[in-house]
């Protein structure tokens, strides 16, 4: 959708995007506060979650959480929020004609939460039966494990059950106290912006009833190490295995490395057609396969990941194995480059089509780290990437030696190792693997 980007910074220490995009017919509203679960002590780790659950609910002005949803979803909006390891994000979405309203209730809501005891104990239990439904997602629960394992911040979901019983109503406040200010406050709206609604959206973030005390809390130290030997989580009543795949480098990718590897990426497993997952498809060995991008504060990391049945686990590796030298070594034709490049572009322009699409273009990266990425740049950016520099970010990819694989089903810690054995040869120079005894 075209559109027009302009950051605001307030004079409480607020900051945030306006998003102009004049054919809207809807608004949306996502406010963020660094005030995720780095912020707590390890067995007190279900905090943030459960006063993002219960700050929704009754505050000053209805002091009855489903009074407070029936009213602002009275008209078709939508409301949500989410909680993560490092930001808790709150969002709405409503009819054009009614965003004071729901913009103004989201706020009470933000800044007069009321955090009632019975409301706690309800949203306790919603949680534990929320972490009891996410501990069924089998890529979850190895997600988790690995992230552990790899030295990254993370309980898995049987860890955070456990944990809750510590957690009370007394440290949902303490916890919203202690982050809940302004200057810890992102924000990112858009629809039609016209002058008038402009100023009026200035306002009412600038006035907004919170302390205008302390600064945004800065992302944590994490640093990724080297798994020695494979998670492997033994599962009997899964009847294929489930795998990840991760690779780190030690320093955040630049903006042109970046844009080459999510290029390879797409190249690599993004279609049927892909080099590794198209090759696989094509010999029956597996259905589906997923790969992405991710960042901590200091590092970059390019994962892979898949569920296969043990039997085609191997050749499936292989496969990946020989496409990944393939990138290495620079075998890579001017027609694929060129084939994924318009596959991006085309992906690219879908990406926008909505109004909440086009916040997702700019929300992750900017309650990251403050950074607004250029949403028209992006083709350019595309169309900019080289051979040489998908070569270049591929090898540095794997050059710092910080990798790893988990499984997760019945195979054996054995068959896990073998697998771990497999991949090692994309990581030049990695020392010996711990074997697994029998």
């Amino acid at each position: 959708m075209r559109h027009t980007v302009s950051e605001i910074t307030l004079d409480n220490g607020a900051k945030g995007l306006f998003i102009h995009i004049p054919s809207a017919s809807v608004m949306t509203f996502d406010i963020n506060f660094r005030a995720g679960e780095y912020l707590v002590e390890p067995d007190k780790w279900e905090v943030p979650h459960l006063m993002e659950h219960v700050l929704l609910g009754a505050n000053d002005l209805i002091p009855r959480a489903r009074d407070f949803q029936a009213e602002l979803e009275k008209n078709g909006a939508y409301s949500n929020a989410t909680t993560g390891v490092y930001d808790i994000t709150y969002e709405a979405e409503c009819a054009d004609f009614e965003w004071d309203r729901v913009l103004g209730l989201m706020l009470v809501a933000i800044t007069k939460p009321l955090f009632l005891d019975e409301e706690f104990k309800a949203e306790f239990g919603n949680v534990q039966e929320e972490m009891v439904a996410r501990s069924n997602n089998h890529f979850r629960r190895l997600s988790l494990e690995m992230r552990e394992g790899l030295g990254l911040i993370a309980k898995t979901d049987a860890e955070r059950l456990e944990l809750m019983g510590n957690v009370t109503v007394d440290d949902v406040r303490d916890h919203y106290a202690r982050t809940h200010f302004a200057p810890n406050m992102r924000f990112v709206v858009a629809g039609n912006l016209t002058p008038s609604r402009r100023k009026s959206l200035v306002q009412l973030f600038e006035n907004i009833e919170l302390s205008k005390d302390g600064k945004r809390f800065a992302l944590p130290h994490e640093r990724p190490k080297r798994l020695v030997r494979p998670v492997y989580i033994a599962n009997d009543t899964v009847e294929n295995l489930y795998f990840y795949i991760d690779t780190f480098m030690r320093r955040r990718l630049s903006e042109a490395e970046t844009d080459a590897l999510s290029l390879v990426n797409t190249m690599l497993t993004e279609t049927l057609y892909s080099k590794i997952l198209g090759t696989a498809r094509e010999r029956g060995l597996v259905y589906g396969m997923n790969s992405g991008l991710s960042n901590t504060r200091k590092a970059s990391n390019w994962w892979f990941g898949a569920q296969v049945s043990d039997k085609n686990a191997a050749a499936l590796l292989k496969i990946t194995v020989d496409e990944l030298h393939k990138v290495l070594n620079g075998d890579i034709s001017k027609a694929e480059i060129e084939a994924t490049k318009q596959y991006a572009l085309g992906r690219f322009q879908r990406s926008g089509q909505t109004v909440g699409g086009t916040v997702g273009g700019y929300a992750g990266r900017y309650f990251f780290d403050d950074v607004i990425d250029s949403y028209y740049r992006i083709p350019a950016r595309i169309k900019a990437v080289t051979k040489e520099r998908i070569v270049e970010v591929t090898k540095a990819m794997f050059a710092d030696d910080l990798w790893g694989i988990g499984v997760l089903g019945n195979c054996g810690e054995i068959f896990a190792h073998e697998l771990q054995q497999q991949l090692a040869p994309l990581w030049e120079g990695a020392p010996e693997l711990v074997p697994i005894l029998k």
